[in-house]
């Protein structure tokens, strides 16, 4: 039997040993590989990342693919970005990565795409729940053969990406499958490096790879210090994600690198339209406007972004998370490791170290994420409800959630994740004092729901 709440609204996910295991892989697969054929297409690119339980699930997900009449590329181990860049760069009709991402080592799922790494919807995503319930699977026999994309992939982000002078990074991978790559490609654009956590580690020993998180960057914070580094990165388990620490050990918001990133691509493009998520701050909405792009808010999760880009033509993309989405001479993805490459890239052309550009951007009072465990079968009638209500009172957009814009610009978020059984909340305002006020107005809408339980 399946586990109906693997199926995600991104990806396959759950804990393995229970909601994931390599016969749950074997008709996830052979769905997958099904939708594939009925598309039309017959050959796909598979890799994984570096968790222990990742080659087993690997090996069956390529049985179940195979079985279903469709090849398979296997890329071995490699991060997220590095199988979108396959699929989309050798014209494949699809790809999986085999990755718990940012999650607990005792997670594991996949990712999935079509051609030109375009990604499955939430629709398709329960069609092949549907698929693999019913046992509706296309047969055949796939080919199988083992190719790694390492080159292609460094050549092409090397003529993307010339920083103007020599800077000293330091790179944390948290010992995830990052710190196969990040540190060859980095020193192969110029930089000198130094390794933090790059060993391969798929037990995540010294933190967990999750940059969003402050705790996960500490280490990496006291060694750009030490290290009198120009610049520290961070990255999530499979690389789709970055973090960044100024040269003084600040660590910085990703709504706040895509400022960065915004500006410098509105430089080439004047008018260029930015995409990011309802979570992100209203100083990127504005600094956007006053570089003449033209600023998009859409909904919170990497596939709902990279769509966007693709029905509207953007160039640039970024959640608070940190995923950030690059077509610019590139394949509309998330990739960590060309973020990172392109911030060193801005940093190393500035006449001031890193700290001084991120003190360009005008700074709010901000929380981090907060998260209210909330059952799966009730968050989406909750939002609704409290949407509802809240915008008898207040402005609200309601794309994702409800983003209450209140009196004195101050914002408030709360919308119901699509990966775990939490809301999300975030509050943006000129003062603490702001702030709090927002949030006795959101949590008092939410104290009538037993069952949520309040950040502190």
């Amino acid at each position: 039997m399946l586990n109906p709440h693997i199926f995600r609204a991104y990806d396959v996910r759950g804990l393995v040993g229970t909601d994931i295991t390599p016969d749950v892989f074997l008709q996830v697969a052979a769905a997958y590989g099904t939708l594939v054929r009925r598309k039309g297409g017959r050959r796909v690119a598979i890799g994984q990342d570096n968790r222990l339980s990742s080659p087993e699930l690997k090996a069956a997900f390529v049985n179940g693919v195979r079985a279903a009449g469709v090849g398979v590329v296997d890329i071995g181990q490699v991060p997220t970005p590095m199988l979108y860049f396959a699929t989309a760069h050798w014209k494949l009709d699809g790809g999986a990565n085999i990755t718990g991402s940012h999650n607990p080592v005792e997670y594991n799922g996949v990712k999935m795409v079509h051609a030109g790494a375009l990604p499955l919807t939430e629709d398709e995503i329960q069609h092949l729940r549907k698929l693999a319930e019913s046992g509706d699977f296309e047969r055949g026999e796939g080919g199988l053969d083992r190719l790694s994309p390492r080159d292609d992939y460094f050549d092409t982000v090397s003529r993307l990406v010339r920083p103007a002078r020599r800077l000293k990074v330091v790179v944390d991978a948290g010992n995830g499958v990052a710190g196969l790559y990040a540190p060859a490609l980095l020193r192969r654009i110029g930089c000198d490096v130094v390794e933090l956590y790059c060993e391969s580690d798929g037990r995540f020993p010294n933190h967990l790879p999750d940059p969003e998180d402050a705790k996960n960057v500490v280490d990496l914070q006291a060694k750009v210090v030490e290290a009198r580094a120009d610049l520290g990165v961070a990255y999530d388990g499979d690389a789709d994600r970055v973090g960044v620490i100024d040269e003084r050990g600040e660590r910085h918001e990703a709504d706040l690198l895509l400022i960065l990133l915004a500006r410098d691509l509105l430089a080439r493009h004047p008018g260029a339209k930015i995409v990011f998520d309802v979570k992100s701050s209203q100083s990127l909405v504005q600094d956007i406007e006053q570089h003449g792009g033209v600023p998009v808010m859409w909904k919170t999760g990497h596939s709902h972004l990279k769509r966007k880009m693709r029905e509207d033509g953007i160039l640039l993309g970024g959640e608070v998370s940190g995923h950030m989405f690059f077509a610019e001479n590139y394949y509309g993805v998330d990739d960590g490791i060309l973020a990172s490459c392109k911030i060193i890239e801005i940093v190393a052309r500035a006449a001031e170290p890193a700290s001084r550009l991120f003190a360009s951007v005008p700074h709010l009072r901000a929380t981090p994420e907060l998260k209210a465990p909330c059952p799966d079968g009730e968050k989406f009638r909750v939002i609704e409800e409290l949407t509802r209500e809240i915008k008898r009172r207040y402005e609200t957009i309601d794309i994702d959630g409800a983003r209450v814009l209140f009196p004195g610009g101050g914002w408030g978020l709360v919308r119901a994740s699509n990966t775990n059984p939490y809301l999300t909340l975030r509050f943006e305002a000129r003062t603490d004092a702001e702030i709090a006020a927002m949030k006795r107005v959101i949590y008092d809408a939410l104290r009538r729901y037993p069952f949520v339980t309040l950040p502190d």
